[in-house]
């Protein structure tokens, strides 16, 4: 199957005005920002736009507003994932015409067997004509996709690619060895993506390009060209913003690097709450370096 998710895609933040709504101004000044900053394609609802806060009809007023905005200019993938997989095959029936894919994180907390993530997976893969990314991030599922049941799911016609966030250089590696032709590997994580890219992985979901696309998606658009000493330097200038994006949690940091850029605010909903004001001086600072 034919897919688009190569190069940065950015998992975007869900803006909140002071007051805890939504702030569809902000999505949209946001959504713009990809657009022009060099994204390849935007995703929408994972981890980093909180999707465990907000309502079912809110997270599909985010999606359309998203869709609206972005008129088909870049991809859209919506993060759909869980422990119930009948209810995420029955969130499938009420999805928008005019999505691209589905980046669907493996499921959490009642830790199933590796037969059992197979198993959840196809039953997926049967509910939707959609790509799906299988999403592993075992630092907040408690249970990894091990490589082997990757490469088993890579044989799915519509489960086209993996968002791999367990850090496990040995574990992405065998996946990209044993993985079928077409299924595309790309980073979970900021920090690792150019070395990741020089193994062969094709990519990234990102955090830090929410506020940083231009400079992000050049970074891995050089390493993709395999302009190695360029994308070094690159990915150099940015880590230690990525360092600090991810100091006290996410998207609290990213939402401060926004603020910056005057996008968005940094309100969040609890359980989480904004970085520290030190913290924020430091993100500034780095911001007007990066951002001069």
């Amino acid at each position: 199957m034919n897919h688009k998710f190569k190069g940065t895609g950015v998992a975007l933040v869900t803006p909140f005005t002071a007051d805890g709504s939504i702030d569809f101004e902000a999505l949209t000044r946001l959504v713009k920002l990809q657009i022009s900053g060099g994204t390849d394609f935007l995703v929408v609802q994972g981890t980093t736009g909180e999707s465990p806060v907000l309502s079912q009809d809110e997270k599909m007023k985010v999606l359309k507003h998203v869709m609206e905005v972005n008129q088909r200019q870049l991809p859209v993938v919506y993060g759909l994932g869980g422990n119930n997989t009948a209810d995420i095959c029955e969130k499938i029936k009420i999805l928008p015409e005019g999505l691209d894919g589905l980046l669907s994180v493996s499921p959490y907390y009642n830790k199933p067997l590796q037969a059992g993530i197979i198993a959840h997976y196809k039953a997926i893969s049967r509910c939707t004509q959609l790509p799906i990314i299988l999403y592993n991030v075992p630092g907040r599922t408690s249970s990894n996709i091990t490589a082997e049941t990757t490469i088993e799911l890579s044989k799915i016609s519509n489960i086209v690619a993996i968002k791999e966030a367990s850090g496990d250089f040995d574990q992405i590696m065998e996946i990209l060895k044993n993985k079928t032709k077409d299924f595309t590997v790309l980073s979970g994580d900021d920090a690792i993506t150019m070395p990741l890219i020089s193994m062969g992985v094709e990519g990234v979901i990102s955090v830090v390009a929410n506020a940083l696309p231009e400079r992000f998606s050049s970074m891995v658009n050089r390493a993709l060209n395999n302009e190695m000493y360029h994308a070094k330097k690159e990915h150099f200038e940015l880590f230690d913003m990525i360092r600090l994006l991810f100091a006290e949690g996410n998207p609290g940091g990213i939402k401060e690097a926004l603020a910056y850029r005057k996008i968005c605010e940094n309100n969040m909903r609890l359980p989480l709450v904004p970085v520290s004001d030190g913290l924020k001086a430091k993100l500034f600072k780095e911001m007007k370096t990066l951002l001069p």
